[in-house]
C-alpha cells in the first residue's frame, strides 16, 4: 500500500522504527524528539534556506529527527505529522508541555516584567513548559517569560467556535506554507482554527477534505462548514460567507461564496469539489 510521503517519516535509505515491515528501507531507525525553540520556524521540502516552505513548526511543537543534513534536521513534526527539513539552529531539547498560547498573538519577556527586553511574538497554539512562576508571569524552560493571562492550561480551556477562531485573524498577510499569526495559508488557517477548539486536523486541503467526510448540501450550509476546492478551502461563517486566507486578496479575507466561486472559477481552478461539515 502506498504510503503520503508527506506523513512518512521514510526514503529508500532510512525509515522511522515504527515503519519497519510496512515500508521498505535499507535501515530503520527511532527519532530523537525536539522542541522548536523559535516563535515559528519553517518545515521545508529540501535541506536549503531557499526551499519551499511546505509547513511551519510553532514554540514548543515537538519535531522527532531522523537524520541531519547540512544543518537541517530531517523529521516530522508530531502535532500535525508533516515530514520535511527545519533548521537545527531552530531547535532544542523538549520539555513537559504545561499551557498553550490562547491569545491570536502575545511576546515573551526576558524576565518577569512587561518592561523587561521582549522577544516574539509567539501565535495562537505555541505550547508552554512552565518551570516557574512569579505574578502574573510563567517562565518556560526555554527562559522566556510569558503573560499567564495569554495562555491556556494544555488540554483544558479550548475554544468552541472555529469560525470565531478563523475571524481572529482576519486580515493575516497570506503566506504559502504558513500556520503562525503573521503568515498563513487556506488549510493553516483551518488547522489553527481547530486546534484552538482542541480538534486534530491535518495540514493540507486534500488531507482535510479526506478527513472531514460529513457531505452537507450546499443549499444547507451554516456557520462552520468548509468549503473544499482543488488546492483550497474555505470556512462558513453563515449560509453565505466565507473567510479563507487565499492569494487573491493576498489576506484572510471574509466575502460572500458566490463571488468566491465564480473567481475562482474564472481562474481556471473549477466548481467546489466538496462542502463538508467538520
Amino acid at each position: 500500500m502506498s504510503r503520503d510521503p508527506r506523513l512518512t517519516l521514510a526514503r529508500p535509505d532510512l525509515a522511522a522504527a515504527g515503519l519497519e515491515g510496512m515500508v521498505a528501507a535499507d535501515r530503520y531507525a527511532e527519532p530523537e524528539a525536539r522542541t522548536c525553540r523559535l516563535p515559528a520556524s519553517a518545515i521545508r521540502t529540501a535541506p536549503s534556506m531557499g526551499a519551499e516552505q511546505a509547513d511551519q513548526l510553532l514554540f514548543g511543537e515537538v519535531f522527532d529527527v531522523l537524520d541531519e543534513v547540512d544543518g537541517f534536521a530531517w523529521g516530522q513534526a508530531r502535532r500535525d505529522g508533516y515530514v520535511g527539513f527545519v533548521a537545527l539552529a531552530a531547535l532544542g531539547a523538549p520539555s513537559p508541555v504545561t499551557h498553550r498560547v490562547s491569545a491570536l498573538r502575545t511576546y515573551a519577556f526576558e524576565g518577569a516584567s512587561i518592561k523587561a527586553p521582549a522577544f516574539g511574538p509567539f501565535s495562537l497554539n505555541a505550547l508552554v513548559s512552565e518551570v516557574e512562576r512569579e505574578g502574573r508571569f510563567v517562565r518556560d524552560a526555554s527562559g522566556a517569560w510569558f503573560v499567564e493571562r495569554h495562555l491556556a492550561p494544555a488540554g483544558f480551556d479550548f475554544a468552541h467556535d472555529p469560525a470565531l477562531v478563523a475571524e481572529r485573524h482576519l486580515e493575516t498577510p497570506y503566506l504559502w506554507g504558513g500556520r503562525e499569526s503573521l503568515g498563513i495559508d487556506c488549510s493553516g488557517l483551518i488547522l489553527q482554527a481547530m486546534l484552538a477548539c482542541g480538534r486534530a486536523c491535518p495540514r493540507d486541503t486534500d488531507m482535510q477534505e479526506a478527513r472531514f467526510t460529513q457531505s452537507v448540501d450546499p443549499q444547507a450550509l451554516r456557520r462552520g462548514d468548509l468549503v473544499f476546492w482543488r488546492g483550497h478551502v474555505a470556512l462558513m461563517l453563515d449560509a453565505e460567507q466565507i473567510i479563507h486566507a487565499n492569494a487573491h486578496h493576498m489576506a484572510v479575507a471574509i466575502e460572500p461564496l458566490n463571488t468566491a466561486i465564480a473567481r475562482i472559477e474564472a481562474a481556471g481552478s473549477g466548481e467546489p469539489t466538496s462542502y463538508r461539515r467538520p
